[in-house]
């Protein structure tokens, strides 16, 4: 890994605020940023990204390498939780080991963010079709899930709800209806018309982050500690199972395209996991499963994890493979 580009990455603002954020916490401030306005923010965040990346879809000729994308990221997205199952299986409950594994083979929404800041610091691009990617890499890892508890938990065949209504509840959830929706509208919208908005999609951009991060720094440390009863082995898996999805799928990526943007994008959607659309659907299809193990997972180790050694290390490998 080069090391100034880790050392770039940990003094970036949009990091170093997470970090106050977790400072602050642990120092009990009465610091706090309104329930309203972190709504807010994490929607303006979703339709940047989704509407910036229509815009660029917009202007790029269709190719096969952009279905040769779609098919990867889906296959991606079911097979992280087909082997992870039975993986957590060994030590968790299956209703636990499903709704983990969801979660790790969806994706973070919030990282493909901080990854997209980190590609514009090293001055690279990325598909806009990568944005279509990211939404459509919920789904199938929250099929799979629940599939796999149906077949492994008698009582879940019987108590879940059809399968049918947790595919429709993962695609009408608000974060992946939002970036959904704003690819379209960037997709179709007149390219005048959306210059006249660029200094709100664009300019303020990396701000919001930086105050969105501050926020998800508190919340992780509030939720920290939360999970730690249950041992070393959901941290070892917090840390290492993204660790080894991203690299394989950086180095994998190569047979898909050789934009160096886009493979870095695979890499952290692989290894990110989501705690914002997969907790929404578990509530509702694994009612016996604990949030508190797998939110404090996805958000208190896997996110900080990638945001600080994670990005520069899948970078490393796209560049090297």
């Amino acid at each position: 890994m080069d090391a100034p580009l880790l050392i770039s990455n940990l003094t970036n603002p949009t990091l170093l605020f997470f970090m106050l954020g977790i400072v602050a916490t642990m120092v009990k401030s009465d610091l706090e940023i309104p329930p309203h306005t972190v709504k807010f923010i994490s929607l303006y965040l979703l339709f940047s990204i989704g509407f910036k990346g229509g815009q660029e879809l917009a202007h790029s000729a269709f190719s096969a390498e952009i279905l040769y994308s779609l098919g990867f990221g889906l296959l991606v997205a079911g097979l992280i939780p087909l082997y992870t199952f039975f993986v957590l299986k060994r030590r968790l409950s299956v209703a636990d080991a499903g709704a983990v594994a969801a979660a790790y083979g969806s994706v973070s929404a919030v990282t493909f963010v901080s990854a997209v800041s980190f590609l514009e610091a090293q001055q690279l691009h990325f598909g806009g079709h990568m944005v279509a990617v990211m939404a459509l890499m919920e789904a199938p890892a929250i099929i799979v899930g629940v599939i796999l508890m149906m077949r492994y938990e008698d009582a879940a065949r019987h108590d879940a709800p059809k399968l049918g209504a947790i595919v429709q509840h993962s695609f009408t959830n608000g974060s992946v209806l939002m970036v959904l929706g704003s690819l379209v509208i960037g997709l179709i919208a007149d390219t005048k018309q959306a210059d006249g908005i660029k200094p709100f999609t664009t300019d303020i951009f990396k701000g919001f982050l930086a105050i969105f991060l501050l926020e998800m720094g508190m919340v992780t440390a509030r939720r920290f500690a939360a999970f730690l009863r249950y041992g070393r082995f959901v941290t070892a898996f917090a840390v290492l199972i993204p660790l080894l999805n991203g690299c394989l799928v950086a180095a994998a990526s190569h047979w898909v395209t050789d934009s160096v943007g886009n493979r870095f994008i695979f890499a952290i959607l692989a290894a990110s996991a989501s705690y914002i659309a997969v907790p929404a659907a578990m509530r509702l299809a694994a009612p016996k499963a604990d949030p508190g193990l797998y939110l404090p997972m996805a958000l208190g180790v896997t996110f900080p994890l990638n945001i600080t050694i994670g990005m520069p290390l899948y970078f490393a490998v796209v560049q090297n493979s």
